[in-house]
This record gives structure tokens, sequence and C-alpha cells, in this order.
């Protein structure tokens, strides 16, 4: 008889990067020593901006004196990937995970965080894919829609997928995103004609299609930034 996976999930609403950074470091490292179980973060941030840790900052396209008064920050990161925008009305999933416990290899790992964000764009009749060379994240024709940074270190995951609902996309004008100049960033709002629910139900659908790829059974649910 399979033994159920259990899951906690933890609803955040609105966090800062920062914080949500020093979280998932306590958080790796208490996975890591098996004092948690397996940790989704669901989320949102402010207007922010997030290099990879190949450092590609000629992929900024503005001074970075001139980022507080777009209201947007900038951050250096461990994860893999180019840089990037969080921001408002984007979901965010930071997955605290045990691959060897999951039996999953960074490759597939990679391609299920992509099949989360195919399934939640298939819930709104909007055919997305994902699974392409060099480029990483979930695409709608030559829009992407979702995107993908995630670092392993020993065997555990943090940062992870970026799913667009309705952001400001001008900010995405600012930087070449994920290092890629010749697509364009596009969101569930833009692609789809379906009138969409409160931002946390569609949250609570990525996490739901999450949680089913992955296998686990045994989700529990805790709410609210307090837990930060």
């Amino acid at each position: 008889m399979r033994i159920p996976r259990k899951l906690e999930v933890w609803r955040l609403g609105r966090v800062s990067y920062l914080e949500a950074l020093k979280l998932q470091e306590k958080l790796a490292s208490d996975r890591k020593m098996s004092k948690i179980p397996d940790t989704l973060l669901s989320l949102q941030h402010p207007s922010t901006y997030t290099l990879g840790k190949r450092r590609t900052d000629h992929n900024l396209l503005v001074p970075e004196s001139e980022l507080k008064n777009m209201g947007a920050e900038l951050y250096y990161t461990q994860r893999g990937g180019d840089i990037t925008f969080h921001g408002p009305h984007q979901a965010i999933l930071y997955p605290i995970l045990s691959l060897r416990d999951i039996g999953l290899g960074a490759r597939k790992y990679v391609e299920n965080l992509e099949s989360t964000m195919i399934e939640l764009a298939a819930l709104y009749g909007v055919k997305a894919d994902g699974l392409r060379k060099l480029e990483t994240g979930v695409w709608v024709g030559e829009r992407k829609i979702g995107a993908i940074g995630v670092r392993i270190s020993s065997g555990i995951t943090s940062h992870g997928l970026a799913f667009n609902i309705d952001p400001d996309l001008r900010y995405y004008k600012h930087i070449v995103p994920c290092g890629i100049s010749d697509k364009e960033v596009t969101s569930l709002r833009r692609e789809t004609d379906m009138v969409l629910p409160d931002e946390q139900v569609i949250q609570d659908q990525l996490v739901s299609c999450f949680a089913r790829l992955f296998g686990y059974s045994d989700i529990i649910w805790r709410n609210g930034s307090s837990i930060l």
C-alpha cells in the first residue's frame, strides 16, 4: 500500500522578496535536516527584479539608480536562470522539497514545474507549452507566460516558478526577460476570453496542479503572513 505523501502549503499573500528569500533559506535548512515535511510557499511580491547566479547585469536595460523611481527593487540570487520580474498579480510558488525523497532528478523536476503552469493555463482555455531548448518556462506561442528559476542544494529545492495572471507588463520593457530578446511576455488576462476569478482562487488552482503532478495526496494548508 502506497504511503500518502504530505505537502505543507503556506498561503503568504504579498511578501517582500528579501523576506521570502530568508524564509526559503531557513526552510531549506530545516528540510535538509528532516525537521519539516516538503513545503510549498504560495505568494506574490511587490515590484522586484531578480538576477540569477550568472549575474547577467547587461540584461537590465535601465540604470540601477532609476529602479527606486519606478517603484521597483533589484536582488541578486543564487538561483538558475537569467533576469526576471516579479510583481503584484503574478502567482509565485517556491517549493522546498527533497528530490531524493520523491525520486526526481533536476530535469524532471523542472519539467514538472512547467507542466504545473501548462495545466493551470489549460483550465482557462489557454494552450501553453514548455520543454524548449535553452528556453525554460512556459509559452503561449512565442509569448512567455510563466518563468522558472530554481536552486537545488544537497537535493533540496528552493526558488521556483512565477505565473503571470495579470501583472503590469510594462515592467518587462526595462529588462531582457530571461535573457531572450526576441520574444514577448504575456499574461493569463491577455490570453483568455474567460472572466477570471479572484487571484487567490487562481493561486490555489496552481497549488492543486502542482500537488497532483508531484504526487502529493495529503495537503496541509497554512494561512497568513504571521508565519513569517
